[in-house]
């Protein structure tokens, strides 16, 4: 029997890490081992995706696939280079990892322009750590989490993959060093090749209410906040609105919120595209080498109120709530175009607003601590 490839996910412990793990999982087409470092996850969630992925498995399975349910967790942080090394160096032969799907990073807009140092440490230093040791391992394939934010302010919404990148925070330049850096890496070495995801608005959790988003701290995100303001959660002072002065329907930021197990979804997508050649034809791409981008985004825009409305509905908290200043580094409408990753990756975000608040709202009022609790 072969041996199924092997996929390192760094960030696997985390709200989209987890999630991406048991999309992968459950395709019963490879292993998985996670590096995280915890910082914004806890260990809790790979014990309950494993579970997840048990479940979901056919009454006849094999022990093998059984046994693939389980994950490899390694402690370790992407800026420290011997950690990396140590995953590697565990896997060997035809079990030696094959490909990379890189989740972990610093993502809060916010919180980027005031600690920018670690923002380019952990995306920048920490991307170009885990190529090295790629590189040392001839490991050649590599899914790239990257973020809308690299478009800036765009001209044109919604958002093709052509339009300008022009990050407006600190954050959304950390993502585009780290598409530069890929795109690069792919040119200078002809058998490396990668894409990169450029997220939209991740909202939800998996509709078993088992795992879900649960940051450490108050949320800097829009959706968990409101989820834990609705268990009763930072509800001092009511929630602030950064600004209703931007040119969009109801004067809110306008956001596309993609259901996190679409997203998810899209990182198989890009994983099973990277086998493909014709994915890199020459007419396709501006570079050299083997290197695309493609949006995840559902191509929908919903407002700040448009959210607050619907986790109102869900939860039956009012949300009381104050408009203050805009925020450094937000921009008035972010919605994707996705029609490219859906003809080149066969990727499609089919859950709707009400199934990402119901979802989410099934895991927060479950979890009403998250993952603390257990």
């Amino acid at each position: 029997m072969s041996v199924k490839p092997r996929i390192l996910i760094p960030g696997g412990a985390g709200y989209i890490g987890s999630h991406v793990v048991l999309v992968t999982l459950l395709t019963r087409k490879y292993r998985v081992t996670v590096l995280d470092n915890y910082h914004n996850s806890f260990p809790t969630a790979i014990k309950r995706l494993e579970q997840i992925a048990l479940q979901e498995l056919p009454a006849d399975a094999s022990q093998q696939e059984k046994d693939d349910c389980k994950v490899d967790v390694f402690k370790g942080d992407l800026r420290n280079k011997d950690d990396i090394a140590k995953v590697f160096d565990s896997y060997k032969g035809q079990d030696r990892i094959d490909g990379v799907i890189l989740v972990a990073a610093l993502k809060a807009v916010g919180e980027s322009s005031e600690i920018p140092i670690d923002y380019y440490a952990v995306n920048v230093t920490g991307l170009i750590n885990l190529l090295t040791i790629m590189r040392e391992n001839k490991c050649n394939k590599l899914v790239y989490s990257s973020s809308a934010t690299v478009y800036g302010t765009p001209p044109k919404v919604p958002i093709p993959e052509t339009s300008p990148l022009q990050p407006e925070s600190v954050y959304g330049r950390t993502k585009l060093m780290g598409e530069m850096i890929i795109r690069d890496t792919c040119d200078a070495y002809p058998e490396f090749r990668a894409i990169a995801l450029r997220y939209f608005n991740p909202a939800g959790a998996h509709s078993s209410g088992f795992i879900g988003e649960d940051p450490r701290g108050k949320p800097g995100n829009l959706l968990p906040l409101l989820a834990q303001m609705a268990v009763g959660k930072y509800r001092e002072g009511g929630l602030k609105v950064f600004g209703n002065d931007y040119p969009t329907p109801d004067g809110s930021c306008v956001r596309d919120y993609i259901h996190i197990e679409d997203l998810a979804g899209g990182h198989v997508n890009a994983l099973e595209a990277l086998e493909k050649d014709s994915i890199f034809d020459k007419e396709k791409t501006e570079t050299v080498g083997k290197y695309r981008a493609f949006n995840l985004g559902k191509g929908v825009g919903m407002s700040v109120f448009n959210m607050v409305d619907a986790m109102r509905k869900v939860s039956g908290y009012e949300f009381p709530h104050e408009v203050v200043g805009r925020r450094k580094g937000d921009v008035p409408d972010l919605t994707a175009d996705p029609a490219l990753a859906e003809k080149e990756l066969g990727f499609k975000a089919t859950r709707s607003l009400d199934d990402m608040s119901r979802d989410l709202w099934n895991w927060q009022s479950k979890n009403p601590n998250g993952y603390e609790s257990q």
